[in-house]
């Protein structure tokens, strides 16, 4: 690939999906609606094995995008093998990781460009959660939580898991680091990605673009993820990808963290419902537990019967 091609496109916009048909026009939407000259953007969509009309819906939109386009649709490989595709595929200088889920303010790439501009040392840039209105309280609970715990996170943005989503990757970091795990197919694979990227001396950064969120609706959805994420990080302690601080699990401390959320949740929403912050919290937080504990167990006891989670990369 010549440099001069390189350059043409800043930023690719990588969007990762599974059984995302009933949410995905609206990121795409968002995505058409950016303010950053479209002829220097590159949107790569990877459908991986998606049992819905997910595929059908992005390829209707294909025709409407007027920026370069690739679409890649394989039988389901996981997040990680998924993410490679965007990775070895991109021509853009960053990558902006989109879920499915997510809408992005109008100004979300430029403002993304601008900050790893600005910051060469930066390997990963956070953007910052917005408020959004869901559809039910379970999921203004999780949105607000969001927003609140990012506020503070914003202050050691190197010593926290950020995500992908709304996050901007520099290609020549996570190229260095020889891509994401390919063997990662649950969730994790971003811990894992931003850990080795540090470790290569790259800044993990949070800047001040905006996204949006559309939060899970039920409580036994909220549990399936947490349940899948707590498998995700037992898989990289089996792995030494991640270090587990068993502080941070420990009631009291748990408390303390979201009470000083609810403060501030309140003082941002000014909304009632925030004070059942901590039991939402402490929800999540179990069902993440027993998913982490049972996947440690079963590795243990060499058991292969795992509770299996119906996967949405939302």
């Amino acid at each position: 690939m010549g440099r001069a091609f390189f350059n043409k496109f800043k930023i690719t916009v990588g969007v990762c999906v599974k059984n995302g048909a009933a949410v995905i026009d609206k990121a795409i939407h968002s995505i058409m609606d950016q303010s950053f000259p479209h002829e220097l953007m590159e949107v790569i969509f990877v459908d991986d094995g998606s049992d819905d009309n997910t595929l059908s819906v992005i390829q209707s939109y294909i025709p409407k995008l007027d920026m370069r386009v690739k679409l890649f649709h394989h039988k389901w490989k996981g997040l990680g093998a998924s993410r490679n595709v965007v990775v070895d595929n991109a021509a853009g200088k960053y990558i902006i990781w989109v879920d499915a889920d997510m809408t992005l303010s109008k100004d979300f790439v430029a403002k993304q460009l601008a900050f790893m501009e600005k910051n060469p040392r930066a390997g990963i840039g956070k953007g910052q959660y917005g408020l959004c209105a869901q559809d039910s309280l379970v999921g203004d609970l999780e949105n607000i939580e969001f927003v609140a715990g990012h506020i503070k996170r914003r202050e050691k943005a190197d010593s926290v898991p950020l995500g992908t989503g709304g996050s901007i990757y520099r290609v020549e970091a996570i190229r260095q680091i020889g891509g994401f795990d390919p063997k990662n197919t649950g969730s994790g694979e971003d811990v894992d990605a931003e850990r080795r990227i540090q470790l290569g001396g790259w800044l993990l950064m949070a800047t001040s673009a905006i996204f949006y969120e559309r939060r899970r609706g039920t409580w036994r959805s909220l549990w399936n993820e947490y349940y899948w994420f707590g498998k995700g990080s037992a898989n990289l302690v089996k792995k030494n990808r991640q270090v587990i601080e068993p502080y941070r699990l420990w009631p009291p401390v748990v408390l303390a963290i979201e009470l000083s959320r609810v403060v501030l949740a309140y003082k941002l929403t000014c909304r009632k419902i925030v004070f059942l912050l901590p039991i939402h919290y402490i929800f999540k937080r179990v069902a993440w537990f027993i998913g982490f504990a049972r996947t440690i167990l079963i590795a243990k006891n060499g058991n292969k019967n795992q509770v299996k989670v119906r996967e949405t990369y939302l």
